[in-house]
């Protein structure tokens, strides 16, 4: 993992003005996000949470001839955070990391990423069966996630399909809907092909990695090295709505018991209202199964999610999102209104969900996100 990563930092190097490749069509671009946040929650032993996160972002291109490009990005996710209770507690986290560290070459039909990157696809809007490499979460005004390491190849051709192949190394926390982590110093590797059909597109995905199931609090068998395979289904059309499905069989080699074989099935529909500025509404419905057997559906979880939003004016929007956990009878309720500037977004935020936290995916917050709340997001953009 050193080794690739120093490979990197030189091809990096080499691509600063200057150093050999300069040429008079060469850009260098800077940019940035800071954000600051403050969050109440009366349920929690640390009812107030104040945060801040600043993601400086350099990229650098370099035209070359017959509309072939070299660029590269380079980006740091700096934040940290504290929780108190006035006159009482006080606890604070912070990190300092790489959030993108990439170099790529594009031609018209042919692009290639190599490095610290984000890598998604899929149908689906919000519950993601192929979330298979980010946790990008529906709330998150923001859309932040971790990227992972690796080489990424598409070509595209000219009847609008494309092909992906990858591989990724150096990648050992879960991600996503995974069980457990990746295996160190093993790579991975997959595919997808995507393509054209009547009135929409479609696409089948392939994955393949060793999983390291020992450390996981005793909730699997504890193996060092489980092969692990992924198929992953997608399809959307859109007629007088838009319409998908999206759908992810994971099996592991080794006995994991009820986590041999995970099944996620999402189907969704879209539609703006003419509805004064035009109300977008999307419904999602999940299905997650997990089973000794593949496909024997004897262990599942079913999720609802409706989600809304509404442009009020020109600097205005209202959205919302409800999860309904239909497994424990449970309403998870989220609203957002934003409220734009010229370079500053304001997200005033509330949320209204049960004290026993269970939404798929989103362990990173949940203890933020449980029982009643409100926060208030500053984001500024140069």
């Amino acid at each position: 993992m050193l080794r690739f990563r120093s490979i990197l930092y030189i091809w990096l190097f080499l691509a600063i003005p200057g150093a050999g490749f300069a040429q008079a069509r060469d850009t260098v671009k800077f940019k940035g996000q800071l954000s600051a946040w403050t969050l109440y929650n009366g349920g929690l032993d640390l009812p107030v949470h104040m945060g801040g996160r600043y993601i400086p972002q350099l990229n650098y291109e370099i035209q070359m001839p017959d509309d072939k490009l070299l660029d590269f990005e380079a980006s740091l996710n700096i934040n940290g955070n504290f929780g108190f209770n006035p006159f009482d507690s006080i606890a604070s986290t912070h990190s300092f990391k790489a959030y993108r560290l990439w170099g790529r070459y594009s031609t018209r039909q042919l692009e290639v990423r190599v490095g610290l990157q984000k890598i998604n696809f899929g149908s689906a809007n919000l519950l993601r069966p192929l979330m298979w490499f980010d946790e990008v979460d529906p709330r998150d005004p923001l859309n932040l996630t971790d990227g992972v390491w690796g080489v990424l190849a598409r070509y595209y051709f000219l009847n609008n399909a494309n092909l992906w192949l990858w591989s990724l190394y150096g990648n050992h926390d879960p991600r996503g809907w995974d069980i457990a982590g990746t295996s160190l110093g093993i790579p991975e590797f997959g595919g997808r092909f995507q393509s054209p059909i009547p009135s929409g597109e479609a696409a089948l995905s392939y994955h393949h990695r060793v999983t390291d199931t020992r450390g996981v609090n005793g909730a699997l068998p504890e193996y060092e090295k489980v092969q692990e395979n992924r198929i992953g289904f997608d399809a959307r059309v859109d007629l007088v709505v838009g319409a998908w499905f999206e759908a992810s069989w994971v099996n592991s080699k080794e006995d994991l018991g009820t986590f041999t074989n995970q099944e996620l099935f999402n189907i969704g529909v879209d539609y703006t209202f003419g509805v004064g500025s035009g109300l977008y509404v999307i419904f999602e419905q999940l299905l997650v199964a997990y089973d000794e057997k593949a496909f024997q559906f004897q262990n599942t979880n079913t999720f609802s999610l409706a989600s809304i939003s509404y442009p009020i004016g020109i600097f205005d929007n209202i959205s919302g999102i409800v999860y309904y956990d239909w497994d424990n009878n449970s309403i998870y309720n989220f609203i957002n209104w934003e409220r734009s500037f010229k370079h500053l977004t304001m997200y005033l935020m509330a949320y209204w969900n049960p004290e026993d936290y269970r939404i798929p995916t989103q362990e990173t917050i949940q203890n933020l996100y449980a029982g009643r709340g409100i926060q208030l997001m500053f984001v500024f953009n140069h």
